[in-house]
């Protein structure tokens, strides 16, 4: 139950998939990450010619990681409805033609959307390398991505079958007692799956990240209540300023006289102040020690030093 002053919201199914879905158009940069560019669905083809139509596709610049979108709602049969389906789309996804529309879907969309070039741009993407980078990205084996309402047992046994990486994020749905006509959404914090199953090093240490809070590095001595983070941003046709950040000893960021549990939602609160109309950025890349390493540095040396160890390799998180 959510309760905001004497209101209560309480926990619901979605109508349908649809409804889901378009949750999850809305939120995609919530779910995938703010790096992420995500394209919905459209006709593509096996290699034998049927017909096959995920839910999207997404495009992580940050990651150099690309997903095939299945949102879900928990009532579908795992073996009789999603496994099938999801079958079907890998093969279609590794189909190289349908790997090269992606890439010139990614190019028109780049070509018309100025926030989507500011995407490449903070990956220090020049335009010239646009095509290079995609056709890099694609060629890796994609990600099953599935947004869904609740995960139950067999769904997990099957993600742990895939030869493919899995990650699924849970996207809850609530509307209010006395009016269910107004409706909230619960969407994961700081682009976090609730499952991720992965059989490489780099799978290993993304999980582990996940759980490294600022908390943890005062904790460990690599930040200090009272020190100053900072974060340059200059808005598309604005002026360069650079937005400062104390760490205070409860783990929080205080940001222009307002504090935050998550380094991400302090650098939105900043780069909204200064004019732009982003509703994501990676916090733990966005905010650099005055000698210029990001948090996502620390972080990384702290889990280096072993104060925070990734889990096994080839280990399913379950959260």
């Amino acid at each position: 139950m959510l309760i905001i002053d004497d209101r209560k919201f309480v926990l619901t199914k979605f109508d349908n998939e649809d409804e889901l879905e378009r949750v999850v158009i809305a939120n995609a940069e919530y779910i995938f990450g703010p790096s992420s560019i995500y394209f919905p669905k459209s006709l593509i083809k096996t290699a034998d010619g049927a017909g096959t139509i995920p839910d999207g596709y997404v495009i992580d610049l940050d990651g150099r990681r690309w997903y095939i979108v299945e949102a879900e709602v928990s009532q579908h049969s795992v073996w009789n409805h999603i496994a099938p389906q999801v079958a079907k789309q890998i093969i279609a996804a590794n189909n190289p033609v349908t790997k090269q529309q992606l890439i010139e879907i990614a190019i028109d969309r780049v070509r018309d959307d100025e926030a989507v070039q500011d995407k490449f741009a903070e990956q220090s993407i020049d335009p010239i390398d646009y095509r290079r980078v995609l056709a890099e990205i694609v060629s890796t084996a994609p990600i099953i991505g599935m947004p869904i309402d609740d995960v139950k047992n067999d769904l997990r046994e099957w993600a742990a079958t895939l030869k493919v990486d899995v990650r699924l994020w849970i996207v809850r749905k609530y509307i209010e007692f006395n009016n269910p006509r107004n409706v909230a959404y619960e969407i994961p914090e700081e682009f976090r799956p609730v499952l991720e199953t992965g059989t490489d090093e780099s799978t290993a240490q993304q999980i582990a990240r996940y759980d490294v809070s600022i908390t943890d590095l005062i904790d460990a001595d690599l930040l200090a209540p009272g020190q100053r983070l900072v974060m340059p941003y200059k808005p598309r046709n604005g002026e360069q300023r650079t937005y400062k950040a104390t760490v205070l000893s409860d783990g929080t960021l205080e940001v222009l006289g307002r504090s935050f549990s998550s380094p991400s939602y302090a650098a939105v609160f900043g780069i909204q102040d200064a004019g732009s109309s982003r509703s994501t950025v990676n916090g733990w890349t966005a905010w650099r020690l005055e000698n210029g390493a990001t948090l996502a540095e620390i972080r990384d040396r702290f889990l280096s030093d072993g104060n925070g160890e990734p889990q096994p390799i080839g280990q399913i998180t379950n959260r």
